[in-house]
């Protein structure tokens, strides 16, 4: 089968289209042909090791030290069920399903083993290989951050980063569940996060939402670019500040920790079970969660794909089909 793989940490053009094994189902697993799959920023992360210092050394560990141990990247999918292990109750041949791989990637293959009781769920009836592909990372990572918000409905909440793919999920979920939400986002995405249901929207390039005296009950932040300072000026006294990109905290998120009554949620991976999926297909298939996706491209311009997200402004998401003719260059299959 065709896949992508790397056999060290750099560049995009590291990814080198190849033919390998392909893989057979365990006993509790189920074989997938790949549809569609993502180009995340965990993907961006891992192919090129740019983390944060404080992770540096477990990230090393967990990735490869030398080179990677995981040479297949790809952490978020959808396809059809080509057949199962003899101990699978849950899924059946045919079935077509979406899945998150963040225990150990692989999604950029024709073909991925996943576990049945995996973070993987029947695709939402109305929506593509491609758009469901792109909701069990960036969706799931917004609502189990905003569950642990425990929002009411009335409370204000406010998404910075509104127009990625984690903040536009953020946005609509936030919604959903009763809050007043307000986007912060770039000019060129302002119309988009109305789109999706934002009460308000705030164009960072013209306004500093800390110097407009609103206030609000939760601060989400997508993409790790505001100040924490600013964000600590805009929440109230008993609010809740989430950062799903770092995940330990800084000098200054601590000593806020301890001597208010705020509360500080970092970034953390959900439960590796079907349970978030299978309420966020519910969500898409009742009109309450729409996915964004900003370009489309085949497995063959993987690089091409790597160098767009890595430049930091898509809006949603960046999907890979599978089954897209290829209108760049072929890369050389080794």
């Amino acid at each position: 089968m065709k896949a992508i793989s790397y056999q060290k940490y750099g560049s995009p053009e590291v990814l080198q289209l190849k033919e390998v094994e392909k893989p057979v189902p365990k006993e509790k697993e189920i074989l997938v042909k790949v549809k569609a799959t993502t180009v995340t920023v965990a993907d961006i992360r891992a192919r090129s090791f740019t983390v944060p210092l404080p992770v540096w050394l477990l990230a090393r560990i967990a990735l490869g030290v030398r080179h990677p141990k995981k040479e297949i990247l790809g952490m978020e999918l959808a396809g059809e069920v080509e057949s199962v292990g003899k101990e699978v109750k849950r899924f059946k041949e045919g079935d077509q399903i979406f899945a998150a791989s963040l225990v150990d990637f692989g999604a950029y293959a024709e073909y991925k083993c996943l576990p049945e009781d995996g973070s993987v769920s029947i695709k939402p009836n109305n929506l593509t290989f491609e758009e469901a592909a792109a909701i069990p990372i960036g969706a799931r990572t917004a609502l189990f951050h905003l569950r642990k918000a425990n929002i009411q409905s009335g409370q204000k909440v406010l998404v910075y980063g509104a127009s990625g793919s984690v903040g536009s999920y953020a946005v609509q979920i936030a919604k959903y569940l009763g809050a007043i939400v307000t986007g912060v986002c770039s000019t060129t995405n302002v119309d988009m996060v109305k789109s999706l249901g934002a009460d308000k929207v705030i164009d960072y390039t013209t306004e500093d939402f800390s110097s407009m005296g609103e206030t609000y009950d939760v601060i989400f932040e997508a993409v790790d670019k505001s100040s924490f300072s600013a964000c600590m000026k805009s929440l109230k006294k008993e609010g809740t500040y989430i950062n799903v990109a770092v995940s330990l905290p800084r000098g200054r998120m601590l000593w806020t920790q301890l001597t208010s009554g705020r509360k500080i949620i970092l970034g953390k991976n959900s439960p590796e079970n079907p349970e978030a999926l299978s309420f966020l297909k519910e969500l898409v298939e009742a009109g309450d969660l729409k996915v964004v996706i900003d370009r489309y491209y085949a497995l063959e311009e993987i690089v091409e794909a790597h160098r767009y997200v890595e430049r930091g402004h898509k809006k949603g998401n960046v999907v890979i089909n599978m089954e897209r003719p290829n209108t760049s260059k072929q890369m050389n299959a080794t």
